[in-house]
């Protein structure tokens, strides 16, 4: 599978993702929304909207998912088997305070 995550560096709905990309042990490229404005600016040309996380998969944007609706779609298309392992993180959190705090003061 070729995956590319558009992620936030900090945030719970991307802490999701990569939960579940531990979980089924998936390889992906994970391109970091804050550190890299390019990145932010690739996902919304390609996903048509600025809300993230955006995962794409073998040419396929997911637009805006959680943790959870990524287990699904990676289940209901057999792109995955059983888990690898299992997690503990909220598959569909939003971000705390506190990460929107640390992300207004991140300058790179």
């Amino acid at each position: 599978m070729n995956i590319t995550a558009y992620l936030k560096t900090t945030c719970g709905w991307s802490n999701g993702i990569r939960a579940i990309m531990a979980k089924y042990s998936l390889e992906y490229t994970e391109k970091d929304i804050i550190k890299n404005p390019a990145f932010r600016f690739e996902m919304e040309q390609k996903s048509g909207q600025p809300l993230s996380p955006c995962v794409e998969i073998n040419g396929v944007m997911l637009a805006d998912i959680s943790g959870e609706e990524l287990e699904e779609y990676l289940l209901n298309n057999n792109l995955v088997g059983a888990p690898t392992s299992s997690t503990n993180v909220p598959l569909n959190a939003p971000c705390s305070d506190e990460e929107h705090a640390a992300m207004v003061k991140m300058k790179f």
